[in-house]
């Protein structure tokens, strides 16, 4: 038996000095579970699709309705031709409710509104035509007074001296031009000499009239009968020309004036009734028209007219805003309709009837109009059904329902 001689041969050894070693295989990872989608989320999910579903089926059935029912009761119901027996527009359309008015013959009175003011039949402020203090003070305020009553006094003494002196001066004169007529009889002056004379004599005469009417002029008196006003004056108070010591007004009567629209200028006359309307009372009185202007206002076109009322229980006073009304004529066969049923336009004025169970629309002129009826004046008759409702609901053609 044989042994060969075998060698083993030494590990093999790396220089790492100029070749890398070999890298080591890195452990395969393990495969990581599947993550599980979270069950919160997945019906949060399915919850707003279902939301949104509901939301277009509302909107579909709400703003989209369908027409299958439709179809088959009218295009269905003949051929399908739509319009037939029972379609849209036909018998078994929708029929509109409205109200109507049925038009009748009344009486209707023309008259123009118009706002004034009353004035006093006469007013005056009482003012010193001197200068100087008041002695004497007679006014007693809110108080009636006659004509010529004294009301106050100013110190007219000076006046009084100045009078007087000239009395003198006007005796001395007279004296005067009698000598020089005297001797102009004889003829031992001329002519010129007595009218140097005599023109003095007759110049004193004017300077006393003057001075006293100056004097009068210190005496203040009413110029008429009437109602004394306030007054802030007192005795000793010093006044000078011009100044304001208080009013005097005539009451009874009292005027109104107003004014109307140029166009009624011609239907007012002198001795029209007016109905006059005192705004802080509401109550209505009876005035007569006495003076017209003979102009119209060219800035607001306008007739100014006045009134008279006697104001017996002052019932008016002075400065009082009223309105009047002034009758212009009464039409017994008048054809109104309320103010809802007509309809403006641009051709003018429109108004729908009611005939035959459909709507027809009817041209018309109107004519005097308050805040609640409108005349007709052209294109209705009595017994015309105006509608008053639903008016925008309905088109020409369209069947309706009259209900009360």
């Amino acid at each position: 038996m044989s042994f060969e001689n075998t060698t083993v041969a030494p590990a093999p050894t790396w220089d790492t000095t100029t070749t890398p070693g070999p890298t080591a295989t890195p452990p395969t990872p393990e495969p990581m579970p599947e993550t599980t989608p979270s069950r919160g989320r997945g019906w949060l999910g399915w919850l707003l699709a279902a939301v949104v579903i509901a939301g277009l089926v509302f909107v579909k059935m709400k703003y989209f309705p369908s027409t299958a029912g439709g179809d088959k009761k009218g295009a269905g119901a003949k051929g399908g031709r739509p319009g037939g027996k029972g379609g849209l527009g036909g018998k078994g359309g929708d029929v509109q409710p409205v109200q109507v008015y049925v038009v009748q013959a009344t009486s209707l009175t023309d008259q123009v509104a118009a706002t004034g003011s009353v004035l006093a039949e006469e007013s005056v402020v009482i003012k010193s035509e001197l200068s100087g203090k008041i002695t004497s003070l007679n006014i007693k305020e809110g108080q009636s007074v006659s004509k010529g009553q004294l009301l106050f006094t100013i110190n007219s003494l000076e006046a009084q001296a100045a009078i007087k002196k000239q009395e003198y001066n006007i005796k001395l004169f007279r004296d005067q031009e009698r000598r020089q007529r005297t001797l102009l009889d004889k003829e031992y002056i001329s002519a010129q000499e007595y009218e140097q004379a005599n023109n003095q004599l007759l110049t004193a005469q004017a300077d006393l009239q003057a001075l006293r009417a100056s004097l009068a002029k210190a005496y203040v008196r009413a110029p008429f009968s009437g109602v004394l006003g306030l007054t802030t004056a007192t005795v000793g108070t010093f006044v000078s020309p011009g100044a304001e010591i208080t009013t005097l007004s005539k009451v009874r009567p009292v005027k109104i004036d107003f004014a109307v629209p140029g166009r009624f200028a011609a239907n007012v006359r002198v001795g029209d009734v007016v109905s006059v309307v005192d705004e802080t009372t509401n109550k209505t009185f009876d005035a007569k028209v006495y003076a017209i202007d003979p102009q119209i206002d060219p800035v607001s076109r306008t007739q100014p007219v006045r009134a008279r009322y006697a104001n017996t229980s002052n019932e008016l006073r002075p400065g009082a805003f009223v309105r009047v009304n002034l009758k212009l004529g009464e039409i017994n066969t008048a054809l109104q309709v309320p103010t809802e049923a007509v309809i403006p336009e641009a051709s003018g004025y429109n108004v729908y009837t009611v005939k035959d169970g459909k709507m027809v629309p009817q041209k018309v002129k109107i004519g005097i109009r308050s805040d609640k009826v409108i005349q007709i004046t052209d294109g209705l008759a009595v017994g015309d059904s105006v509608i008053r409702t639903g008016i925008l609901q309905v088109k020409p053609g369209d069947a309706v329902r009259v209900i009360k």
